[in-house]
Order: C-alpha cells, then sequence, then structure tokens
C-alpha cells in the first residue's frame, strides 16, 4: 500500500506564492508519473500539473508560467511551487502516484488565495 501525505498548503494572498510536498512510501516511487490535481466544491477534480518518471511535465492551461511541478527521487517527494497565486487557484490539493493499472491519492491539502 502505497501512502502520499502532501503538507505545505494554507492561506496567501493574491500574488503570493506557496510550495506543496508530497512524499510518498515505498522503493519505487522513480518508477512512476506524480501529478497534482485539485477540486473545488461543485466542480470536477482537475489536472494542475503532471511529471512523468523521466522528468517530462505538462500543465493545465490555466496555471502554466506559473506553477512548477519537480520531483526528488532521493526523497520520494514531488513538488508543486505556485506563484502568482490568484483566487481562483482556491481549492484542495491532491498528489497523485499513477501506476497505469492503479493510482494513489493522498488526503488533500487546503489552498486559500484571498483577493
Amino acid at each position: 500500500q502505497v501512502q502520499l501525505v502532501e503538507s505545505g498548503g494554507g492561506l496567501v494572498q493574491a500574488g503570493g506564492s506557496l510550495r506543496l510536498s508530497c512524499a510518498a512510501s515505498g522503493s519505487v516511487f522513480r518508477s512512476y508519473a506524480m501529478g497534482w490535481y485539485r477540486h473545488v466544491p461543485g466542480k470536477q477534480r482537475e489536472l494542475v500539473a503532471r511529471i512523468s518518471s523521466g522528468g517530462a511535465t505538462n500543465y493545465a492551461d490555466s496555471v502554466k508560467g506559473r506553477f512548477t511541478i519537480s520531483r526528488d527521487n532521493t526523497k520520494n517527494t514531488v513538488y508543486l511551487q505556485m506563484n502568482s497565486l490568484k483566487p481562483e487557484d482556491t481549492a484542495v490539493y491532491y498528489c497523485n502516484q499513477d501506476r497505469g493499472w492503479t493510482d494513489y491519492w493522498g488526503q488533500g491539502t487546503q489552498v486559500t488565495v484571498s483577493s
């Protein structure tokens, strides 16, 4: 069983920055793609950013140029650096590990951006 533990959420003013971290259990972290998703009540969960096992990244159009996903395979951790935050970025952010035949989710961390 894989455990994903997110941290780094909080309250920030518009224009500010936050860095989310997701620590994963297990010894095969480097083999799988990792992603950050977000969910707002009443809306579908959406992909924010994804990083492959080889380090290739892709982003939602709404966060391109503002967010950066990265991974440290020595620490089994994936990060999401969020800059120039906007009120519409307010959501619960979830870490995801994609193993192809299944995936795992963290418990989520709240990000609130005030205007």
